[in-house]
């Protein structure tokens, strides 16, 4: 898939989860590393990466991923495979708005959690 259709498939992706997710809130998006980062109500849950959509994901829902046979988001960082916590979204996602927000559910729980474990930053003195 050529750059452009790439990002035009980005842009497809987060108007749907958007439209999807309306009952749960508002979704918004953020361009990253040719991708978009995905935001329900200020709190990261997916990504739109290499043209697909994939989930936050963590220690506590891996096995429900791992039951889906639903891959990790691996990526290429200085000739090596790296991965991050994010798991592919089920066909059914792009055709269903129940099963976008049952998943998508999913990223909402991890992102909420990971969200919960970061530090506050200290303000910065005058």
């Amino acid at each position: 898939m050529n750059k452009a259709r790439e990002k035009e498939r980005h842009t497809e992706i987060v108007d749907w989860v958007s439209e999807c997710l309306e009952p749960i809130g508002t979704v918004t998006a953020r361009a990253m590393m040719g991708g978009q980062t995905l935001y329900c109500d200020g709190l990261v849950f997916a990504i739109a990466a290499a043209g697909q959509l994939w989930f936050k994901a963590d220690a506590e829902t891996d096995h429900e991923w791992d039951a889906a046979e639903r891959e990790r988001f691996a990526y290429d960082r200085d000739g090596q495979t790296a991965t991050m916590n994010y798991r592919l979204a089920p066909d059914d996602c792009y055709d269903y708005p129940d099963e976008m927000r049952r998943w998508a559910e999913l990223g909402l729980v991890a992102g909420r959690r990971a969200a919960a474990k970061k530090k506050p930053r200290k303000a910065k003195e005058l």
